[in-house]
This record gives structure tokens, C-alpha cells and sequence, in this order.
């Protein structure tokens, strides 16, 4: 264990104690719920093997050849199918606010692992087409239960100082299940008799069991305990082996102030939607999770192994594509999660934005140079290499700036009567783009062309600024004295009352 260091911000003295094994074991259990996503993600594509006997035609249209680098061969019925699951996973994440309000965060992950393996098992033993929908219906609840409840519970106990990193390996376990995902599936696609599929989709059990085991062993959080009227008594004394010090009294002390303001809300998410005081929480939870999906990761990885087709790499293009670009997600991943709480969000934010936006406005050029409206061209090896350093750029800049910052920065910043609505809005308004963006990206691929990454440059250009000027620094602060951070800002200071006011807002 290593010693926390006492911090002064925006007035607020921190004194976190110890980083403890009890925070470190029950955080790294608790970002067991990454991996369901990342496996879901990472492989619903490579999946195909095996779907091949619901959906036939959509084999035989990507079957056929077609030189055309932007416009590819698509089945509509079958990206509808594959990216259903974040309908189910928007839908369940709305109804895992309440569950995850009145039961506790560690119930609701146990909601989350039980239903994830059945669909698990419901999707490899399928035998028609209704128990594979159904297969993913129960995914998607269980991927929407699992982000909901598992960033609150990272978010409420780590401490301050190291709140970020041990958020941030949630994200990491998400890199990782998209990395192992794509493995086990070229793995499987080379089993014969037709079990290769199967054997893939039943993979998605042990991480799925990992959660549900896992989970049964974790404790409630302190916040989630007073505000479900749990012992005083038993509230300190978990918070003593959080940080490893008897020294709580102030955190416990801003527990029951938030816990008291969190009883007279009766209805959050309507309060989080239209009380003027929670206007910051509401815009940062709607447009963080937009812009995270308008980065223009899903345009990028689509690219990606038609680059490597074209360097000769032929039908292991995608496998060497998602090892590249996997690999670097994982290690930039890891360096977001050793810098995020030395240098701050902010920094984070505005780094991986310019870094985007620079390697986004690179491939366009490169693509529209080479290839040009037709989709017809080559490029030499040199040319080639240099665009996958510059895709390779790009997935590392995501992978340590919004992408993990999308989860945490949402998940930390608002107050406990609204906390639980707020991460299930972050999650909800996330799977609708990304669902919309699975629906879109390869129509507007073969309309826009190489245009479409100026596009996405340009939504990077306009989510930089939002966050040099409405995103303010949130490193080192206590989640329940969160409101002086923003209380000092320029523009969301309007909006959040003095604290001898708070007692005085109407809460419906």
C-alpha cells in the first residue's frame, strides 16, 4: 500500500489515506464489467461465420468482389441484428437507474452478469434466428445494467487522488474484450463442422461469470448505503477501509449532507432534466457520450483492414487490422490510466482532441489523393505504412482521452440525488449513437467518401473547444464537494447555488 497525499482544492481539503488492497481488489472486480462490453463489441462482426445460416444473403453479398474501397456490399437486416444490442442496452440502462438507486450498485451488476450469460448461452445454442434476437435482447440488458452500476461503483470508491485510474481500467477491460474477442474468433473460425461460430458466441460466458462471481463477494458503497438508510456505524466503517485511516469523519460528514439533499428528490431523472441547478450534469451527460461516438473511431476501424487488404494481407487483413489497432488501444489505454489523475482530465480532453483531429485530416487527404471519388487507386508501401502509423495515431489518441474520459468524467461529477438518472442517461444517449452510427457508417462511407473524415474532423474540432471552454478540471476533488468546481467556473457557476442555498431548492 502507498501513502495518499493531502491536496487543497477549490478549498476542499483531501486527505485519502491509503491506496488500501480492499479498494484496489473490489475496483478491479468491479471493471470486470468492460470486458462484456468489449467482448460483445469486438466480436459481433467476426461473428458472421456462424450467422451465416440465419442470414445467408448477407454472405453472398460480401462475397462478391468489388474493388471500390468506400462502398462495400451491406445486408441492412443483418447490421440491424448485429447492433441491436444497444437498443437493449440504452432501454436497460434507463431501468437500471432506479434498480440501481433503491438495491445498490453491486446488485445491479449481479443483474448485469446473470442476464449477460444467459444471453451468452441463449445466443450459442441457438437454433433459429428468434432464439439469437432473444440472445442479444438479454446482452444488451446485461451490458446496460453493467455500465450503469459498475462506473458509479468505481467512481464512489476509489478514492479521489487515484479516482481516475482505477475508472479508467474499466475502459482498459474494454480494449482488452475487443482484443480477445477478435483472437477467439479467428481462432474459431478455423474449427470445422460448423462449431467454430458457437464456440465464439459461448466464449462471452466466462466474462460474464468473472462479473457474476465476482460480484457476489463486492460491498455496496458508502454513498449507495446512507442513501438506502444503512447504520451510520456501518457506513464508517467501510469508509475507514476504503482509505486505511480511522480519519473520516469530513467525507462522512459530506456523505450525509449529500445523502439529506438526495432524500428530497423524489423523481431524479425528471429533476436532472429540467431543475435549472443540474443544467451542467445534464449537458455533460447528454454531449460527452455524442461526442465520444462523432470521434470518428467507428470510421476509422472501418478503413482499417480495407488499408490492409490492399497491402496484400487478403483475408487475415481484418485479423491484422484488429491486432495493430487492438494492441494500441490496450497500450495507450494503459498510459491514459497511469496519467489521468498526475495531469488531470482537461489535458487529457485537449490533447487527444488536437491529436485526433490532426491524424483524421491527414488519412482524409491521403485517401483523397490516392483514391479520389472513384474508391480506385494504390498506394506503395511507404505511402501505406505511413497511413497506418497515422491510424495507429489516431486509435491511441482515443483510446487515452474520450475514449475512457466519456465514462469517467460523467460518472464523477454529479451530485447523489441525481447520480444514478444522470450515468444511466451518459449510457443511454452513448448506445443510441452508437447504434445510429453502426446503422450509418458505411451508407455515408460510399456517399461521402474520403469526405467522411473531414466530417468526423470536424466534429473533433467542435468537441475540443467544448471542452477547453465548459469542461473544467475534476482531478483530486471528493465527489460530494464537487460543486465548488463547478460553483467557480465562468459559465456553469450560474446555474449551481451557493451551499446555503441548497436547502432551499424545490425538489419535485
Amino acid at each position: 500500500m502507498s501513502r495518499g497525499t493531502v491536496v487543497v482544492v477549490s478549498g476542499v481539503r483531501q486527505n485519502d489515506g491509503n491506496i488500501t488492497n480492499f479498494v484496489l481488489v473490489n475496483c478491479l472486480v468491479a471493471a470486470w464489467a468492460g470486458l462484456l462490453f468489449g467482448y460483445d463489441t469486438g466480436g459481433v462482426i467476426s461473428r458472421e461465420a456462424f450467422l451465416r445460416k440465419f442470414f445467408p444473403s448477407a454472405f453472398k453479398e460480401r462475397e462478391a468482389d468489388n474493388e471500390n474501397m468506400y462502398c462495400k456490399p451491406q445486408n441492412h437486416l443483418m447490421i440491424l441484428f448485429t447492433s441491436s444490442v444497444y437498443i437493449a442496452a440504452m432501454v436497460s440502462a434507463l431501468v437500471a437507474s432506479p434498480v440501481t438507486r433503491a438495491f445498490g450498485r453491486n446488485n445491479s451488476m449481479r443483474i448485469s452478469g446473470a442476464t449477460y450469460l444467459i444471453g451468452a448461452i441463449l445466443s450459442a445454442a441457438a437454433a433459429n434466428a428468434v432464439m439469437l434476437i432473444i440472445g442479444r435482447i438479454f446482452l444488451g440488458i446485461g451490458i446496460g445494467f453493467a455500465l450503469q452500476s459498475s462506473i458509479i461503483f468505481l467512481s464512489e470508491m476509489a478514492p479521489a487522488f487515484i479516482r481516475g485510474a482505477l475508472n479508467f481500467i474499466l475502459q482498459l477491460n474494454v480494449t482488452i474484450g475487443i482484443l480477445v474477442a477478435n483472437f477467439v474468433n479467428y481462432s474459431a473460425g478455423h474449427i470445422k463442422g460448423g462449431w467454430g461460430g458457437r464456440v465464439s458466441l459461448a466464449s462471452a460466458i466466462i466474462p460474464a461469470l468473472l462479473l457474476l462471481v465476482g460480484s457476489l463477494f463486492l460491498p455496496d458503497t458508502p454513498n449507495s448505503m446512507l442513501d438506502r438508510g444503512q447504520p451510520a456505524d456501518k457506513v464508517k466503517k467501510l469508509l475507514q477501509k476504503i482509505h486505511g485511516t480511522s480519519n473520516v469523519e469530513v467525507e462522512f460528514q459530506d456523505l450525509v449532507f449529500a445523502t439529506a439533499a438526495a432524500k428530497k428528490v423524489n423523481s431524479p431523472m425528471k429533476n436532472l432534466l429540467f431543475h435549472p441547478k443540474y443544467r451542467p450534469y445534464l449537458v455533460m451527460c447528454i454531449f460527452i457520450p455524442i461526442f465520444q461516438q462523432l470521434a470518428g473511431i467507428n470510421a476509422i476501424t472501418f478503413y482499417a483492414p480495407t488499408l490492409f487488404k490492399k497491402l496484400g494481407f487478403g483475408h487475415k487483413a481484418s485479423l491484422m487490422s484488429s491486432a495493430i489497432t487492438g494492441v494500441v488501444n490496450v497500450v495507450a489505454t494503459c498510459v491514459s490510466v497511469a496519467s489521468v489523475d498526475t495531469f488531470g482530465r482537461r489535458p487529457l480532453f485537449l490533447v487527444g482532441g488536437v491529436q485526433m483531429f490532426i491524424c483524421q485530416i491527414a488519412v482524409a487527404a491521403m485517401v483523397a489523393i490516392k483514391f479520389g471519388i472513384s474508391g480506385h487507386g494504390n498506394m506503395s508501401k511507404s505511402e501505406a505504412d505511413f497511413l497506418v502509423i497515422l491510424i495507429c495515431f489516431y486509435v491511441a489518441a482515443f483510446a487515452w482521452s474520450w475514449g475512457p474520459l466519456g465514462w469517467l468524467v460523467p460518472s464523477e461529477i454529479c451530485p447523489l440525488e441525481v447520480r444514478s438518472a444522470a450515468q444511466a442517461l451518459n449510457v443511454s444517449v452513448n448506445m443510441l449513437f452508437m447504434f445510429g452510427i453502426a446503422q450509418s457508417s458505411l451508407t455515408m462511407f460510399c456517399h461521402l467518401k474520403f469526405g467522411l473524415f473531414f466530417l468526423f474532423a470536424g466534429f473533433v474540432l467542435i468537441m475540443t473547444v467544448f471542452a477547453f471552454f465548459f469542461v473544467p478540471e475534476t482531478k483530486n476533488v471528493r465527489m460530494e464537494a464537487m460543486d465548488s468546481v463547478w460553483r467557480e467556473h465562468w459559465f456553469w457557476g450560474r446555474y449551481i447555488p451557493e451551499a446555503q442555498e441548497v436547502s432551499d431548492c424545490e425538489m419535485n
